[in-house]
């Protein structure tokens, strides 16, 4: 889909269509919710006795909080058929590559003040990710050059900062207070219309839709009409209250259907947290893998219940480790909170800061123990393919785990732990599972010797692969 829509489209489902009348009724809005992000909203003015029942009292005061954000960046031109030499032959061009030219290419999106005093925005990485310049424009037509403060694309995230006077922000409810049914309205820009409103109701919680590759996904899902453009806009309750930040739709033509999904508030809070005070989000981890328990799986451990995650493998001198964790660990809670698959574990893991630590329940033989494992910095169990060659971007290294070491009878070389689909380590030939065990003819022992031997210095890589039962070698320029 065309970057100046803005928002992002997921495979086809079947229709569900808004809410309109009903979304006066009042018994599902969640309890009073804590906001300590700026000056926000009170509670929305209830209508005089006798009136026609009506959203408007409560969207006067919410909408001037959301604005309509504009991006220009420069995007490359390149003729296909130029770009083979034969054509180039044949049509008399040179031989020799033409240099791409470059035009000025514009998106739109939407954006919710959560900070009036600070000029805090929030939107969805999506919308600035190539952002050159980023415009904001006011619900009262003023306009300010924004600031992108910070953005996480694993969580579609962004903070933008404007310098302006009278603002209105929005209070931050409480979204795991939400429950399927409330009622819920979607503000936004919908190709370019700006203020639009929608309603509809919660339609689902804890969604993963998988848009984003190794993306940390728990989205509220809404048949609030969601459409391109509202993308980072506003989703609240009927208090006037922000729920969630609209990110992309499930859709068969790139219109709204009745399936949209948003990021939770209290998601988009504690990303925003970290932004603003780092400028980026420093994600920890604790170095563990591991999957959903399944029916056959539970029945194979000898469970009724299949909530919980399954540890598959546990990172050599990773923060789990050192805590106690073991491979078939079934993980009951995290921190309180009842997991129900391993995607919510790791959300739960990968938003805390590092240092923090997460009290797991565990099951282990039959029986539940209490662990501590205290978050680490990434690099304690992964390779930073920041210090590693270019076309290595997209990989995550680590050392081998113990299943790896007793299959291949050696403690020697590092694992592809994941590679990003479309990144250059992708395209490089490299699978997850390969065990690196040599750089350049030299023997790769561990972590240090592949960021020494596959430093940005070097003009190529020779890697000698372990994979499966066979090896290999490939070459990387």
């Amino acid at each position: 889909m065309s970057r100046n829509l803005a928002i992002k489209i997921l495979a086809p489902l079947a229709v569900s269509a808004s809410v309109l009348g009903a979304a006066l009724m009042m018994s599902g809005a969640p309890q009073n919710a804590d906001a300590n992000i700026g000056a926000a909203l009170q509670v929305a003015p209830q209508p005089p006795a006798g009136a026609l029942p009506s959203l408007a009292p409560m969207l006067k005061e919410v909408m001037p909080a959301v604005v309509n954000i504009s991006v220009t960046s420069k995007a490359e031109l390149q003729n296909p058929l130029l770009q083979d030499p034969f054509f180039r032959r044949f049509f008399g061009a040179p031989e020799e590559q033409q240099q791409p030219q470059e035009r000025e290419a514009q998106a739109i999106g939407s954006g919710v003040i959560v900070d009036a005093v600070k000029g805090y925005v929030l939107t969805n990485n999506h919308v600035v990710e190539q952002a050159d310049s980023v415009t904001v424009r006011l619900s009262d037509d003023r306009e300010f050059e924004a600031k992108v403060v910070g953005k996480d694309p694993g969580t579609d995230i962004a903070v933008l900062q404007i310098k302006a006077d009278k603002l209105t922000a929005l209070k931050m409810a409480n979204s795991d207070q939400l429950q399927v049914g409330d009622f819920v309205v979607a503000i936004g820009s919908p190709f370019g219309l700006r203020q639009t409103v929608t309603s509809g109701i919660v339609s689902g919680l804890s969604r993963q839709t998988g848009i984003s590759e190794g993306g940390y996904e728990d989205f509220i899902q809404t048949d609030a009409s969601i459409n391109p453009g509202n993308s980072g806009g506003a989703l609240v309750n009927l208090r006037g209250e922000l729920v969630g930040i609209p990110s992309n739709i499930l859709s068969r033509s790139g219109g709204n259907i009745g399936i949209g999904f948003a990021i939770p508030t209290n998601l988009a809070k504690s990303v925003m947290g970290q932004i603003v005070e780092f400028g980026t989000l420093q994600r920890g981890r604790v170095g563990v893998n591991g999957q959903d328990l399944t029916p056959d799986l539970a029945k194979a451990f000898g469970l009724t219940s299949t909530r919980g995650a399954v540890v598959t493998r546990v990172l050599p001198k990773s923060p789990a480790e050192k805590a106690g964790l073991k491979s078939e660990d079934i993980i009951l809670e995290a921190n309180g909170r009842t997991i129900e698959n391993f995607a919510q574990l790791r959300n739960l893991i990968g938003l805390q800061r590092i240092g923090e630590k997460v009290d797991l329940k565990v099951l282990r033989d039959g029986k539940t123990r209490n662990v501590s494992v205290t978050i680490g910095k990434e690099e304690e169990v992964a390779a930073d393919t920041a210090g590693l060659h270019p076309q290595l971007k997209g990989a995550t290294f680590s050392a081998l785990d113990e299943a790896t070491q007793r299959a291949n009878g050696d403690n020697r070389g590092v694992q592809v732990q994941a590679i990003a689909p479309g990144s250059p380590a992708a395209r490089s030939g490299l699978r997850p599972g390969d065990v690196v065990i040599g750089v350049n003819r030299r023997p790769v022992e561990n972590l240090a010797d592949f960021q020494k031997l596959a430093s940005p210095q070097a003009p190529e890589l020779l890697l000698h692969v372990r994979r499966g039962q066979g090896a290999l070698f490939i070459l990387i320029r």
